[in-house]
């Protein structure tokens, strides 16, 4: 996602923002990085506005949560050290913390407090209530909490992956009002509007589709994620009740109308039928497993809200234990997660009795926890109604 020459202004007429009390602020490292390719540090030319917006909200009583990437380009820039790689990044993660949070306190009146989550804060339960916890009392306490992703001791496969997403299962986490994605242009246009001219401001969607999923870009240089990411995270805000505000952040008029609620870009909309607090943990927290269940099981998950049997399990990856959250993909369409769900039995015993009826799970086993793999009540659907 490149810096286009279009006037965010002009392209995007000002709405009103939905009325919010708490927001989750997301600002990407093209906002905060130096020069183009990231080496040069952090630039306060951007954020000072956006710090400037949340001073203002806190002023009118309200409640702002930063999302902040930046950590691994103030590292790069202190480290001098070139080259690419997860360890090298976890370095320059550990570099550019203090920097990032000495960064946004020089900008802010108020104590800036970091907090680092990882996949298994997401995934466990405990922790997930344990993190929510203590980002209520910051806010309690009048401090502006930072998020980041804890690069630093997260690997490939553990880790959320970007920012955007992070930022909707904050959103989540403090039970938003509003999530606000500053981006580096006007906000969603039809197609790229850096490879098409006849790109179309889009400033209002009711719900994210596939097609606007397939038509979004890719990752920019400096940061990993893209509008692609930026619609997954307003889907899994919306799901939560949250509506999601894309604009541009390099544009002071259109973050100083943020102050009088007013919107210069693309307001995506909360969903009518949210989901409760248990169910939109389960859909945010990072699985680790997988199940492939053949049509009839994902038929009866979509269209009947069934419990998963043993019987429709086609195949098993991973390794997860009992009460882990795993995810359900249908054969049919195995790249569209289904749904995610609590295991009732871990990776080795539902091996053994995948395919079979849960009338013989005890004589397989030796024991049984009950005749699901997944119940219905552990269960979310991220495909509603039946699979093709």
């Amino acid at each position: 996602m490149s810096h286009v020459a279009r006037n965010p202004l002009l392209d995007f007429p000002a709405q009103p923002l939905p009325s919010w009390r708490r927001a989750v602020l997301k600002v990407g490292s093209s906002l905060l990085a130096g020069f183009a390719d990231g080496d040069g540090g952090l630039d306060a030319r951007h954020a000072r506005d956006l710090a400037q917006f949340v001073q203002a909200a806190r002023a009118a009583g309200r409640e702002v949560v930063l999302v902040s990437s930046g950590a691994v380009a103030a590292g790069r820039a202190r480290g001098a050290s070139a080259g690419e790689g997860l360890v090298l990044r976890q370095a320059l993660a550990a570099l550019g913390q203090a920097q990032l949070i000495g960064f946004w306190q020089a900008l802010l009146s108020v104590p800036v407090a970091q907090v680092l989550l990882s996949h298994d804060d997401l995934r466990d339960r405990r922790r997930y209530l344990n993190a929510r916890a203590a980002l209520r009392e910051l806010l309690r306490l009048g401090a502006l909490p930072l998020i980041n992703e804890n690069d630093t001791v997260a690997v490939d496969e553990l880790k959320l992956g970007d920012n955007d997403n992070l930022a909707a299962a904050t959103a989540s986490l403090v039970d938003a009002d509003l999530l606000l994605i500053a981006t580096d242009i006007g906000g969603l246009y039809s197609a790229d509007p850096a490879r098409d001219a006849r790109a179309a401001p889009q400033p209002r969607i009711a719900h994210i589709t596939p097609h606007l999923l397939a038509a979004a870009g890719a990752a920019g240089r400096i940061g990993t994620g893209g509008m692609r990411t930026k619609l997954e995270a307003a889907a899994k805000a919306a799901t939560a009740g949250i509506a999601t505000a894309l604009f541009c952040g390099r544009d002071a008029e259109v973050v100083a109308a943020l102050r009088a609620d007013r919107l210069h870009g693309t307001l995506i909309e909360r969903a009518d039928n949210t989901l409760s607090a248990r169910k939109q943990w389960l859909r945010h927290a990072p699985a680790t497993g997988q199940l492939t269940v053949d049509a009839g099981a994902a038929a009866a998950l979509c269209a009947q809200g069934a419990s998963l049997l043993p019987g429709g399990v086609v195949a098993v990856a991973g390794e997860f234990h009992r009460g882990d959250v795993i995810e359900v993909r249908a054969s049919a369409h195995p790249a569209q997660p289904l749904a995610r769900g609590l295991a009732q039995y871990n990776a080795a015993e539902l091996r053994r009795i995948a395919g079979r009826k849960s009338g013989d799970i005890e004589s397989i086993l030796g024991f049984r926890y009950g005749e699901a793999v997944i119940h219905r009540d552990d269960l979310v659907l991220l495909v509603h109604g039946a699979m093709p």
